[in-house]
C-alpha cells in the first residue's frame, strides 16, 4: 500500500523504513527538509508541504501523523483542506482519547475517516516492530490491515498463550482493533500508566539495593535530634553490583521484562548512570490514566504514586518541602541540616 507520514522523528521515520522494507510505498513530510531528504535516500517520496504530500498520493489516501500531541490539531486542520471524502487520517502519537472522539465526529460530515493508533515500540521498533492499539471504524481499520500487519512485530518467538488458537484475531500478531474512535488511545493511555508503575518499581527496588551498605558508614552518621539512628548497622553491610543483579533477574526471574533488559544494559554502560540527572518527564498519559481512574471510581494507587514520583523528580515538591521545614522550625525549633 501507499502510506503517507507526517513527522519523521524517532518513531515516524523508522515506521516508514519498516513499511518500505516490506514493499509498501512511503510518501513523507517533515518540517526539516534534511530529515525528508534522508528518507528519500532510503526510497521514500518526499514532499515539501502538506499540500504536496497529498498531491503525490493516490486516493483514497492513508496519512499518518506522528507529531507531539500539542501539534496534532493544527496539523489536521491544515491537512484536511487538501483531502477528499474517503481519505483516512491516522494519529499514531499520544493524543488524549477525548480529542480522538471529537476529531472523528468533526471529520465525519466531510467523509474523511479518522483512526487513532496507539503505538508502542520506541526507537527499537524498526527491527522489533510496533505494538499497535487501534480505534476507528471497522471497515476502515480492515482496509489498513496490510499497514498494521507490517508495522506490528508478529508472533515472533514468544510462546503461544495456551488456548489462544481458539480465540483467533490479530492480538498475538502485535496489533489490535480495540473499538470505536478513541479506543486505541485509551488502551495506549493505560498501557503507559502501567509503564510508569513498572519503571518506578524497578527504580525504587534498585535504590534500596544501592543503599544496602549504609551500615558500613555508621560511625560517620550524625547523632543528634534531627537524625534517625541506624539501630542495626550490621544488617546493612552489602555492596551489590547493580549490573549483576539486573542481569541475574533477567534469567528466569518472575520480574523479567524488556524494561529490565534495558536497565541491565544501562548499568553495563554506566554503573553509576552518571549521564542521567534524574529529572523524569511525563508526556501526559500517566495523568490521563489517573484522571480516567477517578472518573470510573477505580483505585489506582501504584500508578498515581508513580506519576507523582515523576513530578518530585523534577523538583515540583520543593515548595511543599520548604513548608514542612518551616512548620518543624515553628513548633520545635528544628533547624535544617
Amino acid at each position: 500500500m501507499q502510506f503517507g507520514m507526517i513527522g519523521l522523528g524517532r518513531m515516524g521515520a523508522n515506521m516508514v523504513r519498516r513499511l518500505m522494507k516490506n514493499s509498501h510505498e512511503g510518501v513523507v513530510y517533515d518540517r526539516s527538509a534534511e530529515t525528508v531528504a534522508a528518507l528519500v535516500k532510503d526510497g521514500a517520496t518526499g514532499a515539501a508541504s502538506l499540500a504536496e504530500l497529498v498531491k503525490k498520493m493516490d486516493g483514497p489516501r492513508a496519512i499518518c501523523i506522528m507529531v507531539p500531541a500539542a501539534f496534532v490539531d493544527s496539523t489536521i486542520e491544515e491537512l484536511e483542506k487538501h483531502l477528499k471524502a474517503g481519505d483516512i487520517i491516522i494519529d499514531g502519537g499520544n493524543s488524549h482519547y477525548h480529542d480522538d472522539i471529537a476529531r472523528a465526529a468533526r471529520l465525519k460530515p466531510k467523509g474523511i475517516h479518522y483512526v487513532d493508533m496507539g503505538t508502542s515500540g520506541g526507537v527499537w521498533g524498526l527491527e522489533r516492530g510496533y505494538c499497535l492499539m487501534i480505534g476507528g471504524e471497522t471497515d476502515v481499520v480492515k482496509h489498513l490491515d496490510p499497514i498494521f500487519k507490517t508495522l506490528a512485530p508478529g508472533a515472533g518467538d514468544i510462546p503461544r498463550t495456551p488456548g489462544r488458537d481458539k480465540l483467533g484475531g490479530t492480538a498475538e500478531q502485535g496489533y489490535l482493533h480495540c473499538g470505536a474512535s478513541g479506543a486505541g488511545h485509551f488502551v495506549k493511555m493505560v498501557h503507559n500508566g502501567i509503564e510508569y508503575g513498572l519503571m518506578a518499581a524497578y527504580a525504587e527496588g534498585l535504590n534500596i539495593l544501592k543503599h544496602a551498605n549504609i551500615g558500613k558508614a555508621s560511625d560517620k552518621h550524625e547523632k543528634d535530634a534531627e537524625t534517625t539512628p541506624l539501630r542495626h548497622p550490621e544488617h546493612y553491610q552489602f555492596d551489590f553490583n547493580m549490573a549483576d543483579v539486573t542481569e541475574v533477574w533477567r534469567r528466569g526471574s518472575v520480574i523479567s521484562s524488556w524494561l529490565l533488559d534495558l536497565t541491565a544494559q544501562a548499568f553495563v554502560g554506566s554503573p553509576a548512570l552518571d549521564k542521567f540527572g534524574g529529572k523524569v518527564s511525563d508526556s501526559g498519559e500517566g495523568r490521563w490514566t489517573v484522571a480516567a481512574a477517578n472518573d470510573e471510581a477505580v483505585p489506582a494507587h501504584v500508578l498515581t504514586a508513580a506519576l507523582f514520583e515523576r513530578f518530585a523528580s523534577r523538583g515540583e515538591d520543593d515548595f511543599q518541602n520548604r513548608v514542612l521545614s518551616a512548620m518543624r522550625f515553628g513548633f520545635g525549633g528544628h533547624v535544617e541540616k
